[in-house]
C-alpha cells in the first residue's frame, strides 16, 4: 500500500500527456467526472469574450461571413472527425445529442426497403435514447424491440431495419465490440446507428474503417464543450446522398437563402443541418477543441487504460475487503474510460467523496462512477481519489 503514492509518482513523471493538465482551469480537486461535464479548457474565456464582445458587439450581422458563424457546423465537425476516425465532410455539428438521435433513427429506417418493419435498440441505453427510438418506430411504422448489445446477432433478421447502439455503457463503463456488432448488422443488411458520447475523445472508435452507418455523440463530456455544447451527427459519405432527415430546416437546404417553399436538401453531411447554430456555444466548442492539437488518441486510449487500471489497484489496496464491487469488465477490450463501483448507501459516500475533494458522480440506486480523462486526470489524482474513498468507507457508520 505504501509504495503507491511513488508509483503514482514514477507514472506522472513518464506521462507524455502531462503537460496537457495545463490548458485546463483546475483546482486542488480530484475531477473524476469528465464523462459528465469536463473541464474547461483555458482558451474557451477569452474567445467567448471576443464572440461577444468584437464579432456580435461590433461586427454584428457581418459575422455570419466574416467571423465564420455560417460554415461553423460543418468545419468543427471536421475538427471532430479525427477524434472519431471519420474523414472530413461527414459530421455537422449543432443540436443535441437527442435530437440528431432521431435523425439519424428516421434517417437509417429511411435508408432501408419498406419491408423492414422492426428497430432494435439498446436495452442498457441511456434512457433518452430509448424514447427517442421508440418515437422513431411510431414516426416511421416499425416495431421496436430492445435487446442487450450481447442479443443483437441472434435478434437481427430480414426485417432488422436500423440498430440503435452505445458505444460505451453509461452506468458500468462496459466498452462494446463496434466493429463485430457493425459487421453483424450490415450482415444482416440493416442500418447500423452508434451513440458515441462515452468514447469519443476517450478512446479510438474508428467510424470510417469499420464502415459504421451513422452516428451521434455530446461535446460535453470528454470533448470538454462545456454545458450544453452542441452535439454532431455522422453520416458516411456513401449515404450521404440518399440520407432523409425527419427534420429538414432552412439551414440544410441546397439554396438557403432563396426561400423556397419546397425542400431540397444540401449535399453532403450539411443535410444534418437543422436551424440557426448556436453561436456561442458552437465557438466555445471550437475553441475546447484545440486542446487536442498535437494529440494521438491512441496515447490517450493507451493512458486511460493505465489509469483506470491504476484505481482499480489503489481500490484493492486501500478500500477495506466487501465494501465495493466493480461493475467495469477487467479486461482492456471491454472497458471504456470510466470505473463504475457498487455500494452500500452510494450517494452518501460520493457526498462525502466531494467533501473531501475527490468528485465523481452518483447512478440510482448503488453506483459511484469515476471518470478518468487523459488530458487532464494524473496518476496522483487517481491514488488520492482511490485513499480518500478507502477513508471513507472505513470508518462509514460513524459520526
Amino acid at each position: 500500500m505504501s509504495d503507491l503514492p511513488l508509483m503514482a509518482r514514477e507514472l506522472d513523471s513518464a506521462d507524455e500527456l502531462a503537460d496537457k493538465r495545463k490548458e485546463f482551469v483546475l483546482d486542488e480537486v480530484v475531477y473524476l467526472d469528465g464523462n459528465s461535464l469536463g473541464a474547461l479548457p483555458v482558451s474557451v474565456p477569452g474567445r467567448l469574450d471576443d464572440v461577444v464582445r468584437r464579432q456580435w458587439g461590433e461586427l454584428r450581422i457581418r459575422s455570419w461571413d466574416e467571423s465564420g458563424w455560417w460554415t461553423a457546423p460543418e468545419r468543427i465537425g471536421d475538427r471532430i472527425a479525427p477524434l472519431v476516425g471519420a474523414g472530413p465532410g461527414q459530421i455537422v455539428v449543432g443540436d443535441s445529442t437527442s435530437v440528431n438521435v432521431l435523425k439519424a433513427v428516421v434517417g437509417a429506417v429511411r435508408l432501408v426497403g419498406e419491408e423492414r418493419d422492426e428497430i432494435l435498440v439498446d436495452a442498457t441505453t441511456f434512457p433518452t435514447d430509448g424514447y427517442i427510438a421508440e418515437s422513431a418506430a411510431r414516426l416511421t411504422g416499425r416495431t421496436l424491440r430492445p435487446v442487450t448489445p450481447a442479443e443483437v446477432p441472434a435478434a437481427l433478421s430480414d426485417r432488422t431495419a436500423a440498430v440503435l447502439l452505445n458505444h460505451v455503457d453509461y452506468r458500468t463503463g462496459r466498452l462494446h465490440d463496434l466493429p463485430a456488432l457493425t459487421a453483424a448488422v450490415h450482415a444482416a443488411g440493416a442500418i447500423a446507428v452508434w451513440d458515441l458520447c462515452h468514447s469519443a475523445g476517450a478512446l479510438p472508435v474508428g467510424l470510417d474503417e469499420h464502415g459504421v452507418d451513422l452516428a451521434v455523440g455530446c461535446t460535453y463530456k470528454y470533448l470538454n464543450g462545456g454545458p450544453g455544447s452542441p452535439a454532431y451527427l455522422y453520416v458516411r459519405r456513401d449515404h450521404q446522398d440518399r440520407f432523409d432527415s425527419p427534420l429538414p430546416g432552412w439551414t440544410s437546404h441546397a439554396e438557403p437563402f432563396g426561400m423556397r417553399p419546397s425542400y431540397e436538401p444540401a449535399p453532403g453531411a450539411l443535410r444534418g443541418r437543422v436551424g440557426t447554430p448556436d453561436i456561442l456555444s458552437m465557438f466555445a466548442l471550437e475553441a475546447a477543441l484545440e486542446v487536442w492539437d498535437g494529440v494521438s488518441v491512441d496515447t490517450v486510449r493507451a493512458k486511460s487504460l493505465a489509469l483506470t487500471d491504476f484505481f482499480l489497484k489503489c481500490v484493492a489496496a486501500y478500500v477495506p475487503d466487501g465494501k465495493v464491487e466493480s461493475l467495469t469488465p477487467l479486461p482492456h477490450d471491454q472497458r471504456g474510460s470510466q470505473i463504475a463501483l457498487r455500494c452500500d448507501a452510494a450517494g452518501e459516500v460520493m457526498r462525502r467523496l466531494i467533501e473531501r475533494g475527490v468528485v465523481g458522480d452518483f447512478r440510482r440506486p448503488d453506483v459511484l462512477r469515476f471518470g478518468f480523462t487523459p488530458l487532464y486526470v494524473g496518476f496522483g489524482d487517481v491514488e488520492r481519489a482511490g485513499r480518500v474513498l478507502g477513508e471513507v468507507l472505513a470508518t462509514w457508520g460513524t459520526p
